[in-house]
């Protein structure tokens, strides 16, 4: 691993916060991302980008050219997102991390923002603002918390529940918390900011968020976030691993055993939306049901109703998602509109 010496005068003061951003295949997104955080009203900060054994390795330092004299450049072997985040908190001399996935952004009064909360709450460990979908996303133009508003204290029980989101792009987290929880898991690829969060909240970590939109997802075919299946692969993985890991009580097992049951109803959702728009009405019938028993929903009831009262209207409701999504694959119609509410 090889990095960019700091000038002496930043080797000489002590940031308050460092800011941390992976790059792979980063080299289109990079400088939009740096200049959000170059363009922050808070000044007291690092950035330290880790070039994550990135294929566009060259396209990518030519990208970054403009900015060595104001980053700390690691480059280091493809590890994956966890493995860059942690060499960047090895690296960090702030006692606050905030996380900037390269091709995403900052409003210019993020880190002010964020910092104001550990002000005024000396006991926070980390907080997280809203974000706005942007790009190739059926969201976008509207902000996370838009769609779904955030209720009450964030806790391990509340994450396990899918009541929250916490988009690392939005994160600001004391450095010792992220040391104490272990810091990211080098075996997971997907969902990583999601299991270190967990961890945080199970070791009663204080999380909050504000409302206030301060960042940019940009959603685009590379994002590693992009393939839906992939990602519930990855958030099982996480929920297994953390079944064996954690010294849960009987109220939390119970709650990650009932959430290691999404991804099987998500599929029961699947299949029965494809049978639908096969006209194979029994088979539908039975896959919704078995999606409804292990997770019930106001949706999936009025389908069964459907399915079991007015057969004639639920086949009309499927010529008209014909009509209207022709150009969708099944799994993104009436699959992907029932499942956000799983």
């Amino acid at each position: 691993m090889t990095e960019t010496e700091p000038d002496i005068e930043r080797a000489t003061s002590m940031p308050i916060v460092t800011v941390i951003i992976p790059a792979y295949n980063a080299a289109e997104h990079i400088g939009g991302a740096l200049e959000s955080v170059f363009a922050q009203t808070y000044s007291n900060y690092e950035v330290i980008v880790i070039n994550d054994g990135s294929p566009d390795t060259n396209a990518l330092e030519q990208a970054l050219q403009p900015y060595l004299d104001r980053i700390v450049y690691i480059r280091q072997e493809n590890g994956g997102p966890s493995a860059a985040r942690n060499a960047g908190i090895r690296r960090a001399r702030g006692a606050f991390l905030a996380f900037l996935d390269s091709d995403d952004a900052w409003s210019p009064e993020f880190l002010a923002s964020q910092m104001r909360c550990f002000e005024k709450t000396p006991d926070l460990d980390l907080v997280y603002a809203d974000f706005l979908y942007e790009g190739d996303s059926k969201y976008s133009g509207k902000s996370y918390m838009q769609l779904y508003p955030p209720r009450g204290r964030v806790t391990f029980e509340n994450l396990m529940r899918r009541e929250y989101l916490i988009f690392p792009s939005t994160v600001v987290l004391r450095k010792r918390a992220a040391l104490g929880a272990g810091l990211f898991d080098e075996t997971i690829r997907r969902s990583e900011d999601f299991d270190l969060f967990v961890r945080i909240a199970h070791r009663k970590g204080r999380i909050a968020y504000h409302r206030k939109v301060l960042a940019r997802r940009l959603v685009h075919p590379a994002s590693l976030s992009f393939v839906g299946a992939r990602m519930q692969e990855a958030e099982d993985y996480v929920l297994r691993k953390l079944d064996k890991t954690l010294d849960l009580t009987p109220k939390q097992r119970r709650l990650l055993e009932k959430r290691m049951l999404l991804p099987v109803a998500r599929k029961e959702v699947v299949r029965g939306s494809e049978c639908l728009l096969a006209a194979d009405y029994a088979a539908a019938n039975d896959a919704f049901r078995a999606a409804f028993r292990l997770r019930p929903t106001a949706k999936l009831g009025l389908v069964l109703l459907g399915l079991r009262t007015v057969p004639g209207m639920t086949r009309g409701m499927v010529r008209l998602w014909r009509q209207l999504l022709p150009g969708l694959k099944r799994f993104r119609t009436l699959g992907d509109k029932l499942w956000p509410q799983l």
